[in-house]
């Protein structure tokens, strides 16, 4: 079993694709692959508690999907409350996560 490591920088309101990423996420997932997204730049939009977008991040996190935000991206973007299910990181744990073996990582 693979790990998978979703990377969403797009802000998911202004991206046509977001939809389509959600469903490989919830496609991989749904394998029972250790899958994990993490919220860059203005992919952490989504992560605002009550936030349209949230709702779809807390179904993942529901199904087992590890979400999590920078922390740097979320005081920049002023994101003070998180949806349920949403934990925060520093960049450096992305990093660890791509480095992890068997890790497949896509963005974007």
């Amino acid at each position: 079993m693979a790990n998978y490591l979703f990377i969403s920088s797009r802000d998911p309101y202004e991206s046509p694709d977001s939809e389509s990423f959600i469903k490989l996420v919830e496609s991989i997932q749904a394998r029972h692959h250790s899958t994990t997204v993490f919220l860059v730049q203005n992919g952490v939009l989504s992560a605002r508690s009550g936030a349209r977008h949230s709702e779809i991040i807390q179904r993942l996190a529901r199904a087992g999907v590890t979400v999590i935000a920078d922390r740097f991206s979320l005081r920049e973007r002023a994101v003070g409350k998180l949806a349920d299910g949403v934990a925060v990181a520093d960049i450096d744990r992305l990093v660890d996560l791509m480095i992890e073996p068997d890790t497949k990582t896509i963005w974007q």
